[in-house]
């Protein structure tokens, strides 16, 4: 991260304890804390992220948007409420709907990173007219394919081994696995430790169910029903060892059946694109907000 772009964080941090403002609580499964005046947009971290994640693009953004900027209960430190028992993903779906609907919002514009993106998808699913349009940052519509699995039934087995594991194990080994995995997901400095430390400081309980029921959520058989328009970001880095027109091929093959899609890769990034490369993606956000 250059040392401008971190100007810019930090001064996004500093800014949000000026213009944030907690909204009305709809549900305890998610809150969500608003910032700006303009057009909507939500933006929703991914799987044991903090809204922080966002901090950055908020910044850019908050002086021509009103941002809802959601927390899932359980991820980065905030308290698992509704979500210590249970399913995870569809009540955060059905809470972000409420908000929606709750605060009469007007279509909003939806940016989802990661598990985050994987909620848009459903949202468009579900309630398409909750959505004027959608970004998804680095996110599959079936996850599993990953681990060669064809179908969610064909993940179950493996995703419930994964989730127990995760259930069984000290709180020490969750962070020490946490540790050893992050730094394959984020290529900044600044940004890896602040990504461990939003995973390490989640409730693990809360991440094993969530990564679950990912695993074994299949939306592409539903993909072709969504007419929502849709902007898929994915990265690229020649370190991670595959060639570039395998992962061209991954993100084109699944989301084949997404009919109103603009797909865009964005390189030498690992999967925290908006902490890898904020000037890239800014300007994708800018393209798509337009």
């Amino acid at each position: 991260m250059r040392k401008s772009t971190f100007t810019t964080l930090i001064a996004g941090i500093l800014a949000f304890h000026v213009t944030a403002a907690m909204a009305e609580p709809v549900s305890d499964r998610i809150t969500v804390t608003v910032r700006g005046a303009g057009p909507d947009v939500i933006l929703i971290p991914g799987l044991a992220s903090s809204s922080a994640v966002w901090d950055t693009t908020a910044a850019h953004l908050e002086g021509h948007y009103r941002l809802h900027i959601v927390q899932v209960a359980g991820f980065a430190g905030a308290p698992p409420q509704a979500n210590a028992h249970g399913p995870v993903i569809q009540p955060a779906v059905d809470a972000i709907d409420l908000y929606i609907k709750t605060n009469k919002l007007n279509a909003p514009m939806v940016i989802g990173h990661s598990i985050g993106g994987f909620m848009g998808l459903m949202l468009a699913l579900q309630h398409p007219e909750d959505i004027g349009k959608l970004m998804i940052v680095d996110s599959l519509p079936f996850y599993s394919v990953l681990f060669g699995a064809s179908d969610s039934a064909a993940a179950a087995p493996q995703a419930a081994a994964m989730r127990d594991t995760i259930l069984a194990e000290s709180q020490e080994a969750y962070a020490q696995g946490e540790c050893g995995m992050v730094p394959a997901l984020v290529r900044s400095p600044e940004g890896l430790k602040a990504a461990t430390g939003w995973a390490i400081a989640s409730d693990k309980s809360v991440v094993a169910r969530a990564m679950y029921e990912d695993m074994t959520t299949d939306l592409r058989p539903r993909l072709h029903e969504i007419k929502t328009p849709v902007t898929v970001l994915y990265p690229f880095d020649p370190s991670a060892g595959f060639p570039q027109a395998a992962v061209d091929g991954l993100y084109r093959e699944n989301f084949a059946p997404l009919q109103n899609k603009t797909m865009v890769r964005i390189d030498n990034s690992y999967h925290f694109i908006m902490l890898d490369q904020p000037d890239a993606f800014a300007a994708q956000v800018d393209a798509f907000l337009r």
